[in-house]
């Protein structure tokens, strides 16, 4: 039986793709501040705005690729049981092969329902030629059809499953997170004792001092290319 790897990735894993990451000095919270495009209160006050600022995301995804770190992801799964959890509403884990992907917060390409926004019948995945969502498309409830992002203040759905995988890990990888976002950064609490936790990342992160982790200060794509060879 293959041993099971996993890994939680952020915003620096998709910077080397040419995504903007949110928190660093130039990211996407400089030029749009969080209360507007990305919580309830903001949608309600201005729908437009939101809807119009994740058009130009889903955009951006189409002129981007996986890089080097996304695909030595997916060829490990020839080796290894492997599931990405990842902060990252980006769909370029899937797009370099990646087949278990649990989408903490949401995913780009989705569009839901804007009263029940987890509710499975009104979750629709957009083509690329539907990537422009305009103020008056619905979904099936009558609704209009926002984001399936999660925005600040709202649960994380998918939190209980990622804490399942978490608990059966062999391996635990964190790449391109800073570790202080909550509620991911508190799956390190659900990693079994004595289970090698590696940490990728060109910046100095802060590590809990209680915390045995192994430091990889390099980019996504050289440090999964070191990982990969440290693991098989």
């Amino acid at each position: 039986m293959k041993k099971k790897l996993v890994i939680l990735s952020g915003a620096g894993m998709s910077a080397e793709s040419g995504i903007s990451t949110f928190r660093d000095a130039g990211g996407l919270w400089d030029k749009y501040p969080v209360e507007q495009v990305a919580t309830p209160e903001g949608y309600a006050r201005n729908p437009e705005l939101v809807i119009n600022f994740y058009n130009e995301r889903r955009k951006q995804l189409l002129t981007v690729r996986p890089n080097r770190g996304h695909e030595v992801i997916a060829e490990l799964e020839n080796h290894l049981d492997v599931t990405v959890i990842t902060q990252n509403v980006d769909n370029l884990h899937e797009r370099a092969g990646s087949t278990k992907v649990i989408h903490l917060h949401g995913e780009l390409t989705k569009v839901c329902s804007s009263y029940d926004p987890n509710n499975p019948h009104y979750i629709k995945e957009l083509l690329p030629d539907q990537y422009e969502v305009k103020m008056g498309d619905l979904a099936g409830d009558g609704s209009q059809l926002r984001p399936y992002i999660v925005w600040f203040g709202e649960s994380v759905p998918k939190i209980n499953d990622a804490i399942d995988i978490v608990m059966q890990a062999d391996y635990f990888v964190v790449i391109g997170t800073s570790l202080n976002v909550y509620p991911a950064a508190g799956l390190l609490n659900y990693v079994p004792d004595k289970v090698p936790v590696y940490l990728i990342d060109p910046k100095e992160v802060r590590v809990p001092s209680d915390c045995h982790v192994h430091v990889i200060q390099k980019g996504a794509s050289e440090g999964m290319e070191e990982l990969k060879n440290s693991l098989i």
